[in-house]
């Protein structure tokens, strides 16, 4: 995939991309909300890389909640001026959200399609009754399952999903799984994460996952908090160019940093 191939002299980029995910209202373009594929058009549009995101079929590699976050989410589109692209579409991004890498693509090349694999991380609150029994729980999960009960389904969708690795890890005090399948269903990430957390707290056994697992449920998981939730990796065939880190977005994530921990410390002080 090294050379890409040209319809009407445009050039098909890929681009890996991170972003904070709770200044946006989800990954999928929104006319009146601010999304990740929003600010992504906006940006080539200032940038003068296309005047029309349907005929550069720009595509997100997959969709992303509100207040999900992301380190490893690809885009593609096609565009005439490759090699400005390169240089101003990483600069021409707010700075919540950045470029780690760039490739050139076949024309036919989808991000949606054209990948082995997504992994996500979901990040615990503290305060987790017992870690270790979610992962007895977690490996219930691996393996091809309907996933009606753990997922919001939409019309048409096929509930079967096959979950090739689930590992719970624990790491000062707490408490996150990696998740990894080629593909997954709306909310069904964190609907497993919350079933965990139901594990932990010994309101839920394996045998309510596994009648779970059969696909039929009164009531459906109820969907873990977004912002625990991060799109970690994708895995596909390319050869990836590394791209330099912007500053600002360097400056941004440790002012944020930086802010949590206030705030979190202010919290403690202040709670009655």
């Amino acid at each position: 995939m090294a050379e890409a191939q040209r319809q009407d002299n445009k050039v098909r980029l890929a681009f890996r991309i991170g972003y904070l995910g709770d200044g946006f209202y989800g990954s999928q373009y929104q006319p009146d909300r601010r999304t990740v594929e929003g600010e992504v058009i906006n940006a080539c549009l200032r940038g003068g890389l296309f005047s029309d995101p349907r005929s550069a079929r720009l595509t997100i590699s997959g969709r992303t909640d509100r207040g999900v976050h992301s380190r490893s989410q690809i885009i593609a589109f096609s565009t005439s001026l490759p090699d400005r692209a390169e240089r101003a579409f990483p600069g021409q991004l707010p700075p919540d959200i950045w470029v780690t890498h760039i490739c050139r693509v076949p024309d036919s090349y989808s991000p949606r399609y054209d990948v082995i694999s997504r992994t996500y991380r979901y990040i615990y609150r503290t305060g987790l009754s017992d870690c270790s029994t979610m992962q007895a729980a977690a490996s219930l999960f691996i393996g091809t399952h309907d996933f009606s009960c753990f997922a919001r389904i939409e019309p048409g969708k096929n509930p079967m999903r096959t979950i090739t690795a689930l590992v719970v890890h624990q790491d000062h005090g707490t408490c996150w799984l990696e998740v990894s399948a080629q593909s997954f269903l709306w909310h069904m990430v964190r609907c497993v994460a919350s079933a965990l957390y139901e594990v932990s707290e010994s309101r839920m056994t394996a045998d309510d996952i596994l009648r779970l697992l059969s696909g039929r449920c009164t009531n459906k998981m109820r969907p873990a908090d977004p912002e625990g939730l991060i799109l970690w990796e994708i895995e596909d065939r390319l050869k990836w160019q590394p791209l330099p880190t912007q500053n600002r977005t360097t400056r941004l994530h440790t002012k944020a940093a930086a802010y949590h921990v206030l705030m979190a410390r202010v919290h403690t002080l202040i709670a009655p």
